[in-house]
């Protein structure tokens, strides 16, 4: 696979089914209370067959070129977990999820299903924001004994702070497209103009006080 060719090619499907979507005029409100000028929902993708397995393809890739000795797939919940169990089915490999909290009843578990004993884990997760939530899944698996062989996401807005904190945890990310492969496209197919263009560079690089 040519795998910029593949980015560029993921995000036009990601624009033609509204998974992705730009509207700075009337930005979208981020759980984090971030007033955004693009939302992210790959959600969407599962509901799209021919999609949902491009996307498959491309984990698939990620798992096999980028990534080795790992033995578990684990998912981030909630939108990490259709694409850690399609990718472990795949690969014939032992799945599990991580919770966000503990679950308030039963056994209280954080880590669903059942690592294997010197469980080396490759982490799926949908989207990169900050970051902290997909690490804290690897804080969780790691307090459980295992090892992280590195985290693969379909997308990331490659926020500076979200880069950082993966160097921090020595966490290798692969991503299958970025926010960069997402501006060229829409520069390149005439969806943005250069006034756009400032707005949404200037976002990426302090998402938090964007709009002050």
């Amino acid at each position: 696979m040519e795998f910029s060719g593949y980015s560029k090619q993921l995000i036009e499907n990601l624009l033609q089914i509204k998974a992705i979507q730009l509207n700075p005029q009337n930005p979208f409100n981020w759980a984090s209370g971030w007033k955004s000028p693009v939302y992210c929902d790959n959600r969407k993708i599962l509901s799209f067959p021919t999609v949902r397995n491009y996307v498959k393809t491309g984990l698939l890739e990620i798992a096999k070129a980028d990534f080795t000795d790992y033995n578990c797939i684990a998912g981030v919940a909630t939108a990490g977990i259709p694409w850690g169990a399609i990718l472990a089915d795949v690969l014939e490999l032992p799945f599990v999820y991580v919770r966000n909290k503990p679950k308030g009843h039963g056994m209280k578990n954080t880590i669903e299903g059942v690592l294997p004993e010197h469980a080396r884990v490759l982490v799926v997760e949908d989207v990169i924001s900050t970051g902290m939530s997909s690490l804290q899944a690897v804080d969780d698996l790691r307090e459980q004994g295992a090892q992280i062989c590195g985290m693969v996401a379909i997308y990331t807005y490659e926020f500076p702070q979200a880069v950082s904190r993966f160097l921090e945890a020595n966490v290798l990310l692969k991503t299958l497209t970025t926010y960069e492969v997402l501006v060229n496209v829409c520069l390149e197919k005439g969806f943005i103009g250069e006034d756009m263009l400032e707005t949404l560079t200037l976002w990426r690089q302090n998402p938090g006080d964007w709009q002050k």
